[in-house]
């Protein structure tokens, strides 16, 4: 028997639901200083209940080589990596215009 996807109703095989999430989602990833003068890039709006939070940051830190968490619906990365993180997240799946870098 199939699995049938509770939100669409589709099989789990044609589902399209996180696709859909991702390209509904607002994200706003901004700099913040920290302590002793420290930047650090703060991504928010990523729900973690639809997305895996926790992958999605170590992707990030990985290409951006930096050090960073993934906690309470953040992701925090050291260092000034506002605009290599939308490019990136649109390397993922999510949509440009629902991207706001401040």
């Amino acid at each position: 028997m199939a699995v049938v996807c509770k939100k669409c109703g589709l099989p789990d095989d044609l589902c399209a639901c996180g696709e859909l999430d991702k390209e509904e989602t607002r994200i706003v990833v901004r700099l913040e200083k920290r302590r002793f003068s420290k930047t650090t890039t703060i991504i928010e709006g990523i729900d973690p209940k639809l997305s895996d939070i926790h992958n999605i940051a170590k992707e990030l830190k990985s290409k951006l080589a930096c050090g960073g968490t993934a906690k309470d619906g953040f992701i925090l990365l050291q260092g000034d990596h506002r605009h290599d993180v939308k490019e990136y997240l649109v390397k993922m799946g999510f949509t440009e215009p629902t991207i706001e870098v401040q």
